[in-house]
């Protein structure tokens, strides 16, 4: 298998991060903080040593990569692009330790959302701007990802957008362009819309940005040690939404630009996805109604807030929703591992593959009454195939295997029970909270032993890189061709 077009890939990859860098070395320089020379700095090394990989891989041919080569450019993306994200954080902020950068890094660019520092206020506008652009980037990366290269895993849902001329399984680069260019102007348009609209509602310019990245990458980054608390109100309804609509798939919203609304309103995902969140709200509400944790009005915002930014897998926080008790937090706990749409944002384990589930087991229970009956699985008028089943299930079985080894991998670092579970929770499903005594009063992971940060390091590039596609770099038939 040749390795330089992946490398050259990655390369050029690296070069537009150190562009950026020095975009964030703008913005301090006009602060007037000395931070924005760390960025030049960064950003000059990055280009230059980036620029040096790209020389030295050049005329590689990217045009007819194949599918190995396209399963070890998405992890090594996952992985070494973090490293260079990390970068501005072991020299920008003080007592950074390296795990911790890239921890803050990886975190960001699979956009789980989790954070080992504190005194977010504190930190240079291109520090915080730096983390908005690295969840920014990882969304959208994840999205043309699962449009262009996951399809051949046929495991995430991908392949029901091959007859709507998404089709490009066998021919990974020739349509990747025109695809990533569809794609990354409704993403831009999404998150312009959102700028916009928190700016309407008052949201200062600078918070407006970075919040407007992490929203509509449902990445949860935020620059307060509070969260989204400093803006409850309407503006929580608005940011609701806007997870919402990252959390539909990013193709159909394509074709809903395109004129064709039709394909976003009949696509089972998005109706089970709306119904999903609409139950989980509605039993909440009722549920916190009945122990008088608040008005009406007051119950509704916060609940369907806090609710849509755990489903979506954002992690945005404007509530302690460990006082609304055991039996919202069980609910909160089920819709993280539920996740969204596939080819969106979100994360988790995605509806379709719970549709697909939920299917294997109608059939199973028709087939237990009658052992005759053919009953072929369907899902949106369309047969799933077995490897499509089979790859469903793989799937269920390897998620559940990585969440548990996780939480018994960091609980053997010291951590309690619930922090165990829950951190393994919000790092394989890439949520973004964690709950428990180590987890600091701003939700900050920093008290965590070093080994839990690598450990969850690895559970949140796994959850990102839909496990599949991650694990088969462990075979070795994959190596051998």
């Amino acid at each position: 298998m040749q390795i330089r077009p992946v490398i050259n890939i990655t390369g050029y990859l690296a070069m537009v991060m150190g562009v950026l860098m020095l975009v964030c070395g703008v913005v301090d320089a006009f602060g007037g903080r000395q931070s924005g020379l760390v960025f030049f700095l960064d950003g000059v090394i990055v280009l230059f040593l980036s620029a040096c990989v790209v020389l030295a891989t050049t005329g590689a041919s990217i045009r007819f990569m194949d599918r190995r080569q396209a399963f070890l450019l998405t992890s090594l993306v996952w992985s070494v692009l973090p490293a260079v994200g990390a970068i501005p954080f072991v020299l920008g902020i003080p007592h950074a330790s390296l795990v911790d950068a890239y921890f803050e890094a990886m975190s960001g660019m699979t956009t789980t959302g989790s954070t080992v520092f504190h005194g977010l206020e504190n930190l240079p506008h291109g520090v915080l701007l730096w983390r908005g652009i690295l969840q920014w980037l990882g969304g959208l990366g994840i999205v043309i990802v699962a449009m262009i290269f996951l399809p051949a895993m046929r495991v995430g849902g991908m392949q029901f957008f091959l007859t709507e001329g998404f089709d490009t399984l066998g021919k990974i680069m020739p349509r990747a362009m025109d695809i990533a260019l569809s794609l990354l102007r409704v993403y831009i348009l999404l998150t312009l819309a959102c700028l916009f609209t928190y700016m309407a509602f008052h949201m200062s310019p600078f918070d407006a940005i970075v919040h407007a990245m992490t929203t509509i990458s449902t990445g949860g980054f935020s620059t307060s040690d509070a969260s989204f608390a400093p803006y409850k109100g309407p503006l929580e309804y608005v940011s609701s939404l806007y997870m919402i609509l990252a959390s539909f798939p990013l193709v159909r919203l394509v074709q809903l630009l395109g004129g064709r609304p039709g394909h976003l309103f009949r696509d089972p995902q998005v109706r089970v996805y709306l119904q999903l969140l609409i139950l989980c709200c509605g039993m909440l509400v009722l549920y916190r109604l009945v122990l008088h944790q608040g008005t009406f009005t007051d119950i509704l915002r916060e609940t369907v807030f806090n609710v849509v930014t755990l489903f979506s897998g954002t992690g945005y926080a404007s509530e302690d929703i460990t006082r609304w008790g055991g039996f919202a937090l069980t609910v909160v706990f089920i819709a993280g591992l539920i996740g969204g749409c596939t080819g969106s944002t979100a994360c988790s384990v995605k509806i379709f593959r719970w549709l697909v589930l939920w299917q294997s087991v109608k059939q199973m229970v028709k087939q237990m009454r009658s052992r005759s009956a053919v009953v072929p699985l369907r899902l949106s008028n369309k047969r799933l195939q077995k490897d499509v089943i089979d790859s469903v299930m793989a799937f269920f079985t390897l998620f559940i295997l990585t969440l548990g080894l996780t939480s018994v991998g960091i609980a053997l670092t010291g951590l309690s029970f619930q922090t165990s579970v829950t951190a393994a929770w919000t790092s394989v499903a890439n949520i973004g909270p964690a709950f428990g005594e180590a987890v600091g009063a701003s939700g900050s992971l920093e008290a965590f032993p070093a080994t839990a940060k690598w450990i969850m390091i690895f559970g949140m590039l796994a959850g990102r890189l839909e496990i599949l596609s991650l694990y088969v770099l462990f075979t070795r038939r994959f190596w051998t061709g």
